[in-house]
């Protein structure tokens, strides 16, 4: 099982979609660049969200502990900390005022509805499906290293300081999605238990990949505008 859920995290990894491809070849324009930005920031908003709803699940004390270390990463200690915090500082790296980042209502709708159904999944399935779908951790590192290159070769009207969510992604993605693997590792013992979380991956999978989609549209529609 493992090496099927890590065949899946590799083969169905949204760094393979056309926008990010072109994201990390630096041929975005810089309004391509922002508009990513700004949705991707209703995705991020949410991560806590999605883990709150998973650390409901769990009866054991010590995991809630352990787990629950994801959401002071993304919310932070305090005000002016963690990832959420970090993203902000990127969209104004790139030009993006706080105030664009938080409005809702400029979110694709497509986005909107990626969002939705990922944290409903987290919301009304087991957990061994909640966590399975966090496994696309076991490809983020990678991600992140590809993406700062990038950022600092092809976008370099991007302060290097907004490059920070992704500095600290490279860490904190390989020790969740260890931790994520060995617990569905554990859990799903039986041939349907293992076939759920391949496909709950898949299905995270999918929502990035559908994020992505809803913003690549978006792209096109404005460049035949033009």
């Amino acid at each position: 099982m493992t090496d099927r859920l890590r065949a899946v995290s590799v083969e169905r990894y949204h760094d393979r979609h056309p926008f990010n491809v072109r994201m990390h070849e630096g041929t975005l324009t810089r309004a391509e660049l922002r508009r990513w930005i700004v949705n991707r920031f209703h995705y991020q908003r949410h991560i806590p969200v999605k883990d709150a709803l998973i650390l409901a699940k769990f009866d054991d004390p010590a995991l809630r502990r352990s787990w629950v270390r994801r959401i002071r990463d993304h919310d932070g200690e305090r005000p002016g900390e963690g990832g959420i915090e970090r993203w902000l500082r990127l969209g104004e790296a790139a030009g993006i005022a706080r105030e664009e980042l938080t409005d809702a209502s400029r979110v694709l709708p497509g986005v909107r509805l990626a969002v939705d159904g990922y944290v409903n999944f987290c919301r009304l399935r087991p957990a061994l499906d909640a966590v399975a779908a966090s496994l696309t951790e076991l490809s983020a590192p990678d991600l992140m290293r590809t993406r700062i290159a990038a950022f600092e070769r092809h976008y370099p009207w991007i302060d290097a300081d907004g490059l920070t969510y992704f500095r600290g992604r490279v860490g904190q993605g390989g020790r969740d999605g260890q931790e994520a693997l060995a617990l569905v590792r554990a859990w799903a013992r039986t041939r349907q238990e293992q076939e759920r979380a391949v496909a709950a991956l898949a299905f995270k999978c999918d929502v990035l990949w559908s994020l992505l989609d809803a913003v690549d549209a978006a792209t096109a529609v404005d460049g035949a505008r033009s």
